[in-house]
């Protein structure tokens, strides 16, 4: 009987998109039985994201970082039909209990679909990063406009205010960024070295076949198709 063959990937990270090298193989078939958990408290199987089609899938730190709500105020602006153009579903996935979800998108106003993974299955499972590594080449996250003391006061002020007094996630978990599907095919993927390193959104959606560059500036508009 043949050895069966498992979907992988290769990490990119800052350094290797520079020099080429530096991979890291990322097993699907380890984490496709995890239950993630919508807004509502109902679970389905991680791989329900990307049986069906590609998905591009968002990790965040937690729901009061501020780094991450930015980001993701920023996947907000991706207008629906370039996803729906090039039959993409865009997800984002959190570690805070389901009952923080609500409240997140509409500080963000984050439109698609998100789910949370309370007890960090997948995060650790896949072997994302839980503490922060900062060095001299890495590079800004494009998305975040908040400077670190500035952002951590915000993030901090959220989490007084909240009516449930948490952070909402482990604070030392790092986030990452997945495409995969159809099947467990996993086409790209990218651990976060600390809060600043998101990937760029237009790589990724570049990378998953969005035909389309997008301005992701107060008032986002498509640049060039």
């Amino acid at each position: 009987m043949a050895e069966e063959v498992l979907p992988i990937t290769r990490q990119v990270t800052t350094e290797s998109r520079e020099t080429g090298t530096s991979f890291v193989d990322i097993h699907l078939l380890d984490v496709e039985d995890c239950l993630i958990y919508d807004r509502h408290g109902i679970s389905i199987p991680f791989k329900s994201l990307y049986q069906e089609r590609k998905s591009i899938i968002i990790f965040v730190r937690n729901f009061l970082c501020y780094s991450c709500k930015e980001y993701v105020e920023d996947l907000s602006k991706i207008p629906r039909e370039a996803l729906e153009d090039a039959g993409i579903r865009l997800v984002v996935i959190g570690q805070s209990a389901h009952c923080h979800i609500e409240s997140f998108c509409l500080l963000t106003g984050y439109p698609y679909e998100i789910y949370v993974d309370p007890e960090r299955c997948i995060y650790q499972k896949l072997g994302m990063k839980r503490e922060e590594t900062f060095t001299d080449s890495a590079r800004p996250s494009p998305h975040v406009k908040s400077g670190m003391f500035v952002g951590q006061m915000k993030s901090i002020w959220r989490a007084m205010t909240s009516p449930a007094f948490d952070f909402q996630g482990d604070l030392h978990q790092q986030g990452g960024a997945i495409i995969a599907g159809p099947g467990s095919q996993v086409h790209f993927s990218h651990f976060d070295m600390n809060r600043m390193d998101h990937m760029p959104i237009n790589w990724l959606l570049q990378l998953a076949g969005v035909q389309q560059t997008l301005d992701f500036s107060d008032n986002p508009k498509i640049i060039h198709v």
